[in-house]
């Protein structure tokens, strides 16, 4: 064996060079030519559909609104200076932080509960089908979710039942003294003329409240008994169907008492006692109110809770964002269960041997392990709310569209019912602007990942 024998046995082999194509052949082989040929078609759509409509939006946004003359940055300059941009850019601002954080939370959460359950399947198609939806049509969905009368709107039918639970509503928020009434105003309630003493029956007639109105546990109003030592009497509604038909004063049989109204005896604007009317109507008062005036107080006559104005200038940007949660949690959810299918489980189960609790494995393991994907999932989303349109456009009314106000919408705005397609075209670069930062990182990060 020679020496160069010797050497050559003991050295490692030499790697295979990759084959060298000519510079008219690409790396598959295929001639550059005919490469080119097949993608001509799709190169052509690409330039018709993208690159010019962005170029001429570039363009168009150098001029005022005749298109003409020639305004250079001044449209750029109102981005910053009306005051209805700069709210849609404050707008968009709480889009991009709230709603693609919330979504990729929930969605992270329903992920990791339904792998414990039986029928996560299920709960997945259930929580994932709102993006089967069109975005018009969930948007006219939730305008009648938020509708603020209780009877239409299943999100205030809700909270005025819980209110309603705890906080009686009154019955009687139109009621007032009719003719002849010793009632007179007082501080959005109703007072008497002169004071009462034990041993006297009271009578507070009001109308005002429709008998379709009237709760459903009044009874038929009775007139007070004297009784010694106490304040008797009642309150009812002292109107009867029919002309001539009643007396003022006095409780008729087809009358019907106000069931729970407040009665206090106020004297030198003090409360020394109260009582709530029975269902005929009827209240009794103890001694202590012997020389005090009787009042109904004005929480007998507040307009009854309708609920919270879902739709209105300062809930209406919360409101949307909610109804985009709705849509887009399915979305996460289900990136997140597919990074959560592929995670090693060796290491989960060894941090629960090791002492580790449920909530600790979820913060230091089973988190950090799914921050790909989670920072795909919050990406993706933040380039989606960028550009939300449809569902401000369709839930927000028109008296609070200009809170609700969004860049896209302000685009079509300016565009469309105002005619300043120079600043619609500034919008539209502006919005192009801000979703390529957010598109290179994204890139950036999956070249990364593919490098691993």
């Amino acid at each position: 064996m020679t020496p160069a024998t010797a050497a050559g046995a003991g050295a490692a082999p030499a790697a295979p060079k990759s084959p060298r194509y000519p510079k008219s052949r690409s790396v598959t082989g295929t001639r550059r030519s005919v490469a080119v040929l097949f993608l001509l078609p799709a190169l052509v759509l690409l330039g018709a559909l993208v690159v010019y409509p962005i170029g001429y939006s570039v363009v168009r946004s150098l001029y005022d609104s005749s298109g003409h003359g020639f305004a250079g940055f001044d449209n750029y300059k109102a981005l910053f200076t009306d005051d209805g941009i700069r709210t849609a850019l404050k707008n968009n601002i709480i889009w991009v932080i709230v709603a693609p954080a919330v979504s990729t939370a929930l969605g992270l959460v329903f992920a990791v509960l339904t792998e414990r359950v039986r029928w996560g399947t299920a709960f997945k198609l259930i929580v994932f089908m709102p993006m089967a939806i069109s975005m018009l049509a969930a948007g006219i969905i939730f305008r009648l979710v938020y509708d603020q009368d209780p009877d239409k709107g299943v999100a205030n039918a809700v909270w005025v039942g819980v209110h309603d639970t705890f906080v009686r509503s009154s019955s009687f928020p139109n009621a007032h003294p009719g003719r002849q009434s010793p009632l007179k105003p007082d501080h959005g309630g109703f007072v008497t003329s002169a004071a009462v003493h034990t041993g006297q029956t009271v009578t507070l007639p009001l109308v005002g409240v429709a008998p379709d109105r009237m709760p459903d546990g009044a009874k038929k109003a009775v007139a007070g008994r004297p009784e010694p030592g106490k304040i008797t009497g009642t309150t009812w509604q002292d109107f009867t169907r029919g002309r001539g038909v009643g007396r003022l004063g006095v409780p008729d049989p087809a009358e019907l008492g106000y069931p729970g109204m407040r009665v206090e005896a106020v004297r030198d604007g003090k409360v020394v006692a109260s009582a709530k009317a029975a269902d005929d109507g009827t209240f009794t008062l103890p001694a202590t109110a012997d020389g005090a005036r009787l009042r109904l107080p004005a929480g007998n006559f507040r307009e009854p809770y309708n609920g919270v104005n879902w739709l209105g200038p300062s809930l209406v940007t919360p409101a949307i964002i909610g109804s985009y949660v709705w849509m887009w949690a399915g979305f996460a959810m289900v990136l997140i269960a597919a990074g959560l299918a592929g995670m090693p489980r060796e290491l989960l189960e060894a941090a629960r041997v090791d002492g580790a609790n449920e909530w600790q494995v979820f913060r230091r393991i089973t988190v950090p392990l799914l921050a790909p994907v989670l920072a795909v999932v919050t990406v993706t989303l933040m380039i989606n709310v960028l550009k939300i349109f449809d569902l401000v456009f369709i839930i927000a009314p028109g008296s609070s569209q200009d809170d609700a106000d969004v860049l896209a919408l302000e685009l079509y705005r300016k565009g469309f019912a105002e005619d300043q397609p120079g600043i619609a075209s500034a919008i539209a670069v502006f919005l192009l602007l801000l979703v390529i930062p957010v598109m290179l990182f994204n890139i950036r990060r999956l070249r990364r990942e593919v490098r691993r």
